[in-house]
């Protein structure tokens, strides 16, 4: 983010803490100019093809939110919260190690959902928002 785009994770004393998910329950940003609602991203590439396993799955689906975001002239910096969606909760764990891989240090609001997807085939699918 640029040096005017202040973020401050929130973490309520008097509610359930995070557990070390590196994520937080509210993340405040002041100095924003730009705000960037990107669409439930899909486990599938820009040639049509979709992985079958979880793992290549996820990191498919990111990269088509990093896409999103370099289209908008912003980085995963800019991400403030994250919904995934997840076709099970076998998928968890494997979903927070790519998660964790692709965020690194970076602080977000996050909500993961385990629903069906509207392709049955899709195993997750993610949206965000993002501020420069």
């Amino acid at each position: 983010m640029t040096s005017s785009i202040t973020r401050r994770a929130v973490n309520a004393p008097d509610a359930p803490q995070t557990a070390a998910r590196r994520y937080a329950q509210a993340v405040e940003i002041s100095g924003a100019s730009r705000t960037l609602y990107i669409s439930g991203q899909i486990p599938v590439g820009a040639d049509g093809h979709m992985p079958e396993d979880f793992e290549s799955q996820a990191r498919l689906a990111w990269a088509n939110v990093e896409a999103q975001l370099r289209a908008a002239g912003m980085s995963l910096d800019n991400l403030v919260k994250l919904t995934v969606f997840l076709a099970g909760y076998e998928h968890r764990d494997i979903n927070a190690k790519v998660r964790w891989e692709v965020m690194g240090d970076r602080t977000i609001a996050l909500s993961t959902i385990i629903t069906g997807a509207y392709d049955p085939a899709w195993l997750i699918e993610i949206e965000g928002i993002a501020v420069a």
